[in-house]
């Protein structure tokens, strides 16, 4: 840490991941403790951005660490607002710091599956005949597909128009529209837009679906008290654009809630 208070240095910025962050989804206690430091570092320090971030996409994790995290709510407020700040000046690593502030606002499904639709694959299954299928979006095309042994089954996707958007996809949208990102944005409209299974032919949402299936259930527990949330503390350009989120979050969960009885969602 104080290699890279002083120098910014990537090998520091490399060694202190490998210390804080496990594979996968694991984080160590460590990780939440060096977030105040990480922070400050932040607006000047691509590697602390870097870091922050990656503990933050696994704080849905089972750590262990919940107290800890909690008491960085705080911290975690300020980063969001460091990053909206960056975001803005169109960096070298947006699609790094996008995905950080997608886990400052705990869509951490979203997190962990984003790569900025060079070839994005989504696997999911058909709602309505529980065919598997993969969902690709990038620049070899926007389409479902079904194997059906050597037959290719395909059919293209429907992307959401901008003004329709609402919730997450829409606050997704707007950044990447107001940083000038024209690929994200495109491939964020197909992610909430429409499929249509290869199979049965029927059309289905598939950010709802993902969400149903991907979503940890767990997280929504480990939130900070609703007066501590980090997104009340975000600029209010990006604060207004969560604030819709709540309807949209309880729709895309509806299925889930009725396994899970008592879970509030609001």
């Amino acid at each position: 840490m104080a290699r890279l208070e002083r120098w910014d240095d990537a090998d520091a910025g490399q060694e202190l991941g490998w210390r804080l962050v496990l594979e996968g989804d694991l984080v160590f206690p460590a990780g939440f403790a060096a977030l105040p430091r990480l922070v400050s570092l932040a607006p000047c320090s691509a590697h602390a951005r870097a870091v922050a971030g990656r503990i933050l996409e696994r704080a849905a994790a089972h750590h262990g660490c919940d107290d800890l995290l909690a008491d960085c709510a705080g911290t975690i407020a300020g980063f969001g607002e460091v990053l909206d700040r960056h975001l803005r000046s169109r960096p070298a690593d947006y699609l790094v710091s996008f995905r950080a502030l997608l886990a400052v606002a705990q869509e951490y499904h979203w997190v962990n599956v984003l790569e900025g639709f060079a070839d994005d694959i989504y696997e999911l299954e058909c709602p309505h005949c529980g065919a598997g299928m993969k969902i690709a979006v990038g620049r070899f095309g926007c389409y479902s597909q079904v194997w059906d042994g050597d037959e290719e089954l395909r059919r293209e996707l429907r992307p959401a128009v901008a003004e329709e958007l609402t919730g997450t996809g829409r606050w997704m949208h707007r950044i990447a529209v107001r940083d000038g990102q024209e690929a994200l944005a495109d491939g964020i409209a197909h992610l909430f837009g429409d499929a249509q299974c290869p199979v049965c032919a029927s059309v289905f949402n598939i950010a709802d679906e993902y969400t149903h299936a991907n979503r940890p259930a767990a997280s929504i527990d480990r939130f900070p008290p609703r007066p501590r949330t980090p997104e009340r503390a975000l600029p209010p350009a990006t604060r207004q654009a969560l604030s819709v989120r709540g309807p949209t979050l309880r729709r895309e969960r509806s299925r889930a809630d009725r396994d899970r009885d008592g879970v509030d969602v609001g």
